[in-house]
């Protein structure tokens, strides 16, 4: 029973040390990349008037006069 215990034992040890060794195998690199000098982020416009102000109703008439 003991050979059974320590042979389970070091079969996941050395499966545990297989799965979290570094092999040396993985040489991707990566690379960030720069968006191209013509493509500028976008700047808000600045109003040149006053034409974004909200709308203003129009002045009140007044009523006609009752007929007498």
């Amino acid at each position: 029973m003991k050979k059974l215990i320590l042979a389970s034992v070091s079969a996941l040890a050395l499966l545990g040390v297989a799965a979290c060794s570094d092999s040396g195998t993985d040489n991707t690199t990566t690379q960030s990349t720069n968006p191209p000098a013509a493509e500028q982020p976008m700047k808000p416009a600045a109003p040149a008037d006053n034409s974004t102000k909200p709308a203003e109703p129009a002045p009140a008439t007044p009523a006609p006069a009752p007929a007498q």
